[in-house]
């Protein structure tokens, strides 16, 4: 493997620097999901553990993956 000085040469060198800035739209809609969550999680809190579930973590835990989800899609939209 051999190390370039200068990348005037190479292909997509503009992505050689931005790939430190670049946010991958998975991570934008984990962030976006997890906005969503907050809200969702704060509005059916005392339902998902008054003992109604049965497993209230699990319930959390497949409500932040529909809200992830849901940001993706919004995402794409947008």
């Amino acid at each position: 493997m051999t190390f370039f000085h200068r990348s005037e040469g190479l292909p997509l060198q503009d992505l050689i620097f931005g790939a430190s800035v670049y946010f991958p739209p998975l991570f934008k809609a984990v962030l976006v999901g997890f906005l969503l969550w907050l809200i969702a999680h704060r509005l059916l809190r005392d339902w998902m553990y008054s003992g109604e579930i049965w497993h209230p973590m699990l319930m959390d835990l497949s409500l932040f993956a529909l809200s992830v989800c849901l940001g993706l899609a919004v995402l794409t939209v947008w």
